[in-house]
């Protein structure tokens, strides 16, 4: 079943999850993963980092999630470094294993870097090339329901965004977003510009203080009043910060989920016990 089938029923809950340096054993992401599990996923993406680094692992835990038969594994794939030819190859390995669902974006430049330096400088490129020659897929796209942080407005981030559902996309995954109120007006926007995909939102849970500011900061998102006050008021606490961090997660997961989202994507930071608490206090039941 593709994702999409899931979403025109339902709303869909998934995962993210990252996999672990060279030099770092699998077997605790895997372990993860296996607790996860107990929730059903509709699917569990997997990132690799920036310039293809932790691609074979990528591979790798995606292959697992697939022979598991137990969620849909996604595969990320960015523009960075990859010509078409390596594109085809890696292509057609994930579709030997199994793997027929992609999140096609172009990638964060490596530091140092200022372009690509594969053969496709934009994701609708990417997007593109993947529906025309790759047609089994089922390709996910990115959003950031406050603007992509490199765009210059926003009527320039979303006619891109529809240029990328225009060349194939069949579904939306977005980028964190603490403001509900805004992604309410984003979606509103971007319908009205003919943009009918279902969305996937990204949560990102609030667990500690820094990497919360790091991650809101870095992707040019909102801290909203209610968050700041988490922050001011916790954030000298570790664990004080992350009890209310936790809190404020289940409630922003219950405002989006008012808004009407077609799928929850929690990006689990490979943390499944506080992933856990969180769903289990939203009223997601396990298994």
């Amino acid at each position: 079943m593709k994702i999409t089938d899931i979403m025109k029923e339902r709303m869909s809950l998934s995962f993210e999850v990252f996999p672990p340096k060279m030099e770092q054993p699998l077997e605790p992401l895997l372990e993860t993963i296996e607790d996860l599990y107990k929730f059903k996923p509709d699917f569990i993406s997997c990132t690799y980092g920036a310039g293809g680094t932790n691609a074979g692992r990528n591979v790798e835990i995606c292959k697992y999630i697939e022979e598991g038969k137990k969620s849909i594994p996604v595969t990320h794939y960015t523009c960075i470094g990859n010509q078409k030819d390596n594109i085809k190859d890696d292509m057609r390995n994930y579709l030997d294993l199994g793997i027929d669902h992609i999140l096609a974006m172009r990638g964060d430049f490596p530091k140092g870097w200022t372009e690509t330096r594969g053969d496709f400088d934009y994701a609708n490129e990417l997007v593109k090339f993947i529906r025309e020659n790759f047609p089994e897929f089922q390709i996910a796209i990115a959003a950031n329901p406050e603007k992509h942080i490199q765009s210059p407005s926003f009527d320039s981030d979303i006619a891109h965004l529809r240029n990328k559902q225009d060349m194939g996309g069949d579904l939306i995954m977005t980028q964190l977003c603490y403001d509900v109120d805004h992604y309410e007006w984003w979606v509103d926007r971007i319908r009205k510009a003919g943009i009918h995909l279902p969305i996937d939102v990204g949560v990102m849970p609030v667990l500690s203080k820094d990497p919360t500011i790091r991650m809101a900061v870095s992707n040019g998102s909102a801290v909203p009043r209610e968050l700041a006050e988490v922050i001011g008021k916790y954030g000298d606490n570790p664990e004080d910060f992350k009890k209310a961090g936790k809190e404020y997660t289940v409630n922003l997961i219950h405002k989006f989920m008012t808004a009407g989202i077609d799928g929850l994507h929690i990006y689990t930071l490979n943390k499944s016990q506080d992933v856990t608490d969180i769903l289990h206090a939203a009223g997601f039941p396990s298994y």
